[in-house]
Order: C-alpha cells, then sequence, then structure tokens
C-alpha cells in the first residue's frame, strides 16, 4: 500500500447518478476551468460593476465569449494535430465541452439574477460568488483525490492546494483594493 494512500477509492454509490456520471467525464475538466474563469471574472469587476443586471449580463457574456474560444481551439487542435479535419460526428462532443465551460463560468450569473430581482444585494451576491467559487474549487480539488484513491487527509491536502488557486484571486483583488 502507498502511503497517504487507501487500498481502494470510496465508492460512488452513495452519490446521486447524475453527480457520479459528471464525475466520470470530461465534464469535470470543463466545468472547474470555467469556474475558474468566472471567478475572476467577478472578482474583476468587484469593485467596478454597474447594476446587477449589467454584472449579470459581464458574466454571461464572458461564458460565452470563453466557451466559444475552447471549441474553436479544440477544432483548431484537431485539424493541426491530426492534421485532418473535424467530421461531424465530432461536433456534439466539442458543442457539449463548450458548454460545460460555459457552465462553470456562467454560474455566478445566477447570484446577479437574484441580486437583478431584489432577492439579495449586490455585495451580498459578490460575497456569495466568490465563496461558493472557492468552495467549488475546493470540493473538486477533493473529489479527485479521494477517487484517485488518497487518504481523508491527503484528499484534505490536495483540496487545501488547489482552493488556494482561488484563494489567490481573491487576494490580490483585495490587496489592489
Amino acid at each position: 500500500m502507498v502511503q497517504g494512500h487507501d487500498q481502494r477509492p470510496p465508492s460512488l454509490s452513495v452519490l446521486p447518478r447524475v453527480v457520479r456520471d459528471h464525475l466520470g467525464s470530461r465534464d469535470v475538466v470543463k466545468v472547474v476551468y470555467g469556474a475558474v474563469v468566472g471567478l475572476a471574472v467577478v472578482v474583476a469587476l468587484e469593485h467596478n460593476a454597474g447594476s446587477a443586471g449589467q454584472t449579470s449580463a459581464a458574466v454571461v457574456g464572458t461564458a460565452l465569449a470563453v466557451a466559444l474560444a475552447e471549441a474553436y481551439s479544440e477544432f483548431v487542435g484537431i485539424e493541426t494535430r491530426e492534421r485532418r479535419h473535424v467530421a461531424g460526428r465530432e461536433i456534439p462532443g466539442l458543442a457539449a465541452e463548450a458548454a460545460a465551460v460555459a457552465f462553470g463560468a456562467g454560474f455566478p450569473a445566477a447570484f446577479f439574477a437574484l441580486a437583478t430581482l431584489g432577492a439579495i444585494e449586490l455585495p451580498t451576491a459578490f460575497t456569495l460568488v466568490k465563496w461558493t467559487g472557492l468552495g467549488l474549487i475546493f470540493a473538486y480539488g477533493f473529489a479527485a483525490s479521494r477517487l484517485a484513491g488518497s487518504s481523508l487527509a491527503t484528499a484534505l491536502l490536495h483540496a487545501a492546494a488547489v482552493g488556494a488557486i482561488g484563494g489567490m484571486l481573491i487576494a490580490v483583488k483585495a490587496l489592489v483594493h
């Protein structure tokens, strides 16, 4: 047995099927990437934001732009790397990956939509976005480590390390303002 690893990864049977399926897909990579982008955009907008509606629109616009960049770069990557045209059957997969990026990057818009509706205040929306974004990055890091067979302590350390990415975004912006 390797130190820091359990003999077998934890069972996924306790998780809902949709979560198990998600954790076994390439979408994880794309959602995490999108979440980091979304968090960076929100942190950058926080002290120069317009209205909640404008902030929501900026987040959604950024999510769509990043998703299109993801799809385009994958498309070009296939053609240059494999020296062939992208097959029509590959387009739905590229679109699905781009949609996962858009979801991760665009999710913060939901909090700004709530602020637009008056359910929460704009500063509260920013706070919720930062902490849920950080929590999401932490949770994915923890899940990845546990599913790879790490002990609970090692998985928590791994999650803290990758969570530091989001924390650094927040800390740098706090230092600037």
